[in-house]
């Protein structure tokens, strides 16, 4: 059991902090920028409030973090009131936001003048990987302090793994979302060409998903696709949108060309453009099917 400051509690982090507490047994203490949210978390898995991340950081042997993007990490990691100044040497900070490499080696440097351990550790499986403890984690950082941090991240992982030094994980999740944009891309236009061709699409996704074409998004979205229902589930338009900024932003800084992520990009902006900012990203299908 160790002593753990959970700071963030949206969809992904008030499960994945109630798995902390729940199946690792930790001593979990949480903060989040909307008190009722932390109150209601206390309520349910047990654990302490804190008031701000210093506080809930105060004497934790790991912190964890799960925000909005780089400048809601900033707000809640430094200041008179952030966590790094309430944590003790030794102890370890983990990001699960997904952010820019850049802010990652920002904080593994930031934190090593601390004597503060880092981990970047962004994740992908969505609101039902993070419920069910069931999430894909890509690390970066040094290999001792993620060997210290894999039993906790164990809580709420499927898979768990040290890519590279600082930044290796974002950089990873990068590579996630970017696969993850043509994939859905690709599977709205498959469906929609099924549909103007009078198929059956249940019967072609039985067969189909079953081949080389068999996805996630595959397995887990046509049928919403298929049903031109967007909302209510899943990794909101908006999210993605952020994520691939990123990936943009980084790519223009390394050379890489992206020109169907930035197509793809577009196209949400579009989404946005109908409404769609809270709808799933499976959402594109609707730019396919609604004049």
């Amino acid at each position: 059991m160790a002593k753990v400051a959970f700071l963030g509690l949206g969809v992904m982090g008030y499960p994945m902090a109630g798995h902390l507490a729940k199946k690792g047994g930790h001593d979990v203490s949480v903060y989040n920028r909307t008190a009722a949210k932390a109150e209601q978390w206390v309520k349910e898995y047990g654990g302490r409030r804190a008031p701000s991340p210093r506080e809930a950081a105060a004497g934790a042997d790991f912190v964890m973090m799960c925000v909005g993007n780089d400048d809601d990490v900033r707000s809640v990691a430094y200041g008179a009131e952030g966590a790094l100044a309430g944590m003790k040497p030794g102890a370890i900070l983990v990001d699960h936001t997904t952010a820019s490499a850049l802010l990652a080696r920002e904080l593994h440097a930031a934190c090593r003048q601390k004597g503060i351990g880092f981990v970047d550790a962004p994740v992908s499986g969505g609101q039902a990987g993070a419920q069910n403890g069931q999430l894909s984690i890509m690390c970066g950082g040094e290999p001792a302090d993620f060997e210290r941090a894999r039993p906790v991240l164990d809580a709420y992982a499927k898979t768990c793994a040290l890519i590279g030094g600082p930044g290796a994980g974002q950089l990873t999740k990068m590579v996630n979302q970017i696969c993850i944009a043509g994939l859905v891309q690709g599977l709205a236009e498959g469906l929609a060409f099924a549909k103007r061709a009078g198929l059956d699409l249940e019967k072609v996704i039985a067969v189909i998903s079953k081949g080389a074409a068999q996805s996630w998004q595959m397995e887990n979205r046509w049928q919403a696709m298929a049903a031109e229902k967007f909302d209510g589930f899943g990794f909101a338009v908006d999210w993605m949108r952020k994520d691939l900024a990123i990936c943009l932003d980084e790519a223009r800084r390394n050379g890489a060309r992206l020109p169907v992520a930035a197509l793809v990009d577009q196209f949400y902006a579009q989404v946005q453009a109908r409404g769609g900012r809270r709808w799933d990203t499976c959402s594109l299908m609707h730019l396919l099917v609604k004049d």
